[in-house]
């Protein structure tokens, strides 16, 4: 408990403190809280739901998509925008239910098929989404209480916000009787059903949940970028990047996919990048293949280890 004070403490005051004047480097941070929020709602459907999704690029798309028409052409708040997109990305979510019959790969497979549909449809559509040329001037952050969160250092207290949020929020469900029922059903889903835990109805809700999240997530950021088209709302590295993030810091602790987001990031942003411009990815690859190898629950149970070694 001390730890998670001391770490938010940290988050609201020094970092804006240090770097807020700093806009490369507070942007390169809100991107990885994006990264973070997306890696977090992907964890929790991978751990308590116990599904492998190759598709939260759909619920990313669709949340960014609700939120940016929402605001840009019926006038909504952006902050109420944020909401809306993450209940548009479960909307989504909901068209996915009969998916939820499917099993390991051929789940995350038909998942990734639905976010290719969502793109088409987003292309396809261009009366209301603009088509492939995309939204410009999606509303940006307001001012409130004589306070630009249009900038990046206020952004970033949105973002770091929403993802503490949604940390409580796994924390709690995991916590609960029904985050209780959902780890049983790791061992043995036959035996969970045998005594009464209705096991589909526990995923559907868990696929709901972090399909509000990510799709939250989405909505933030094309509020950040203030701009969005197709390929950039439903791409690959949606997927990629979070998948990696929560890998690399241990997706079955919340304190894991966030970390790894912002190690993973801002590491290959700042200093891998810098020394290797071309190929710097493949650094990064050969990384997460030596904490595959030699932690292969993340770098936050490493850390733990060394803490009480």
């Amino acid at each position: 408990m001390r730890a998670s004070i001391a770490a938010l403490l940290a988050a609201y005051i020094v970092v804006p403190l240090l770097l807020g004047a700093n806009n490369y480097v507070m942007s390169l941070i809100v991107a990885a809280l994006v990264i973070g929020g997306i890696a977090l709602a992907w964890a929790l459907l991978g751990n308590l739901g116990g599904m492998v999704s190759f598709g939260h690029s759909a619920f990313v798309g669709v949340g960014a998509y609700t939120s940016a028409l929402l605001t840009l052409k019926a006038g909504m708040p952006v902050l109420a925008g944020l909401v809306f997109g993450g209940l548009g990305a479960a909307a989504a979510a909901l068209v996915m239910m009969p998916v939820l019959r499917l099993r390991g790969p051929y789940f995350a497979l038909a998942i990734l098929a639905y976010a290719h549909i969502f793109k088409i449809i987003a292309t396809e559509w261009s009366s209301l989404t603009g088509g492939a040329g995309g939204l410009a001037n999606v509303p940006v952050f307001p001012v409130l209480f004589g306070y630009d969160f249009g900038s990046k250092t206020g952004a970033y207290f949105i973002g770091i916000t929403l993802v503490t949020l949604f940390a409580f929020a796994y924390h709690r469900i995991r916590r609960s009787h029904y985050g209780i029922a959902l780890r049983a059903m790791h061992d043995s889903e036959d035996a969970t059903r045998v005594l009464g835990v209705n096991s589909t109805l526990l995923k559907a809700a868990m696929l709901l949940v972090s399909a509000f999240m990510a799709g939250v997530m989405g909505a933030f950021n094309v509020h950040y970028i203030n701009f969005l088209e197709p390929d950039y709302a439903f791409a690959g590295l949606w997927v990629t990047l979070p998948i990696v993030a929560a890998i690399f810091g241990g997706y079955r602790t919340i304190a894991g996919p966030l970390a790894g987001a912002l190690v993973v990031y801002l590491v290959d942003q700042l200093v891998f990048k810098s020394l290797i411009p071309t190929g710097h990815q493949l650094v990064l690859g050969a990384l997460l293949v030596a904490m595959v190898i030699f932690s292969p629950h993340g770098l936050m149970p490493l850390l733990r280890r060394k803490k009480h070694a």
